[in-house]
């Protein structure tokens, strides 16, 4: 349990107000942008005399945060406030330049997932980069990293870039957003202004919300065990299974029509995958892939977040599907690339999962990627003392 856990946004408000002081400010931000009190940062910011509040915008899942995965996002008028809210979703996922135009400072206010592929991530890089063009000033109110310091997967390679993967970071990173923002920073040859506001009361560990209080940061994620299992089973989106989106356990039930549960649950005993363990489901999903269909499939929990592996794990579940089930398993493509591709970063290990390679075969080489960004992170570490959050 975190104590005396403080949001960046609560420190801001405390002590920080002065640098928006007779300014137009922006505001990326969602309905995980709150207090401890559950109050939101829009609800806060517009009935602060010392904030002019005049703009804000939504990532994937809107402002309020009720937009289904994958679609569009519209402008509007905040209902609440009478904002205007500018969509980074949809025809736009770069804050628009005339917009940007008419503010002096940009603030930034999400509570991120921790892997690469959550697209929270790639707003943040997005808004980073057209502040940097702009000279406009960027600050990033933090908040902890809900999977901790823990790393999982790869780097991704440069020409697999998308929304989805907006920098060459690992799949599941161990930064908080406000780290992601000063790492990526110094790489751009023009830095953006920015100032990052740190949260207080985190020491680097698996963080539930304040008090336990758990905020789904999308739809998908309702919960804290959808989170730790999420960067692994997210690949299965890359598939022809369903990753459980239509049911009541997103991303913990992995399925088609056509798997025996049983059977498959079996096989991956025989893995002896540390950190976690399997029940055998049915399933039908409400929306989404195989909408109204029966699945056969597994449930996943993780039993030990500090030692399993997720994107081993959900690798060597395709593995097992694939042996089991020939001919069957298959990968999807959207925009003309395999979506499994964009997810890792890279084409190999979809390459050699179709040469029948064992996941063992290429997962250990990626301790070379963890070590090489592992270096690279430390000078922009805000918060130390690893322990649980």
């Amino acid at each position: 349990m975190t104590h005396n856990y403080r949001p960046g946004l609560e420190v801001f408000l405390e002590d920080y107000t002065h640098l928006v002081a007779n300014k137009r400010v922006g505001l990326i931000t969602n309905h995980t942008g709150l207090d401890n009190r559950m109050v939101a940062n829009i609800d806060l910011f517009s009935h602060n005399p010392g904030i002019d509040l005049v703009a804000l915008f939504g990532p994937e899942h809107g402002v309020r945060g009720n937009i289904t995965a994958g679609e569009e996002v519209s402008s509007s008028i905040d209902s609440r406030t009478g904002l205007p809210v500018f969509s980074l979703y949809g025809k736009h996922k770069t804050p628009p330049g005339k917009k940007l135009e008419q503010l002096d400072v940009l603030l930034f206010d999400l509570q991120d997932a921790g892997t690469r592929f959550y697209t929270y991530l790639s707003t943040l890089i997005y808004a980073l980069k057209a502040c940097a063009e702009r000279g406009l000033p960027l600050i990033v109110l933090d908040r902890p990293n809900p999977l901790g310091r823990k790393v999982e997967g790869n780097l991704l390679q440069e020409e697999f870039q998308s929304f989805v993967g907006a920098a060459p970071v690992l799949l599941r990173h161990g930064l908080t957003l406000g780290e992601m923002a000063l790492l990526i920073n110094s790489r751009l040859a023009v830095p953006a202004p920015l100032r990052v506001i740190p949260c207080q009361g985190w020491k680097g560990g698996f963080f539930r919300g304040p008090e336990g209080k758990w905020v789904p940061p999308s739809p998908g994620l309702p919960h804290f065990a959808t989170a730790l299992a999420y960067p692994g089973t997210c690949l299965f989106e890359g598939t022809n299974l369903s990753e459980g989106r239509g049911t009541a356990k997103p991303f913990e039930y992995i399925g088609a029509p056509w798997i025996d549960p049983y059977r498959w649950r079996e096989k991956l005993l025989e893995e002896e995958l540390a950190g976690v363990d399997f029940r055998p489901v049915f399933f039908y999903p409400r929306y989404s892939r195989y909408s109204g269909e029966e699945c056969g499939g597994l449930q996943i929990f993780i039993t030990d977040p500090e030692i399993v592996d997720t994107v081993k794990t959900t690798l060597v579940m395709l593995y097992t599907c694939r042996e089991l089930f020939p001919g069957e398993a298959g990968w999807i493509s959207r925009g003309g690339a395999y979506f499994f591709d964009l997810l890792l970063g890279s084409s190999e290990p979809r390459l050699l999962l179709e040469k029948g390679a064992h996941p063992r075969e290429f997962v250990n080489n990626w301790v070379q990627d963890q070590e090489f960004f592992g270096r690279e992170k430390e000078e922009f570490l805000l918060y130390h003392n690893w322990g649980e959050g």
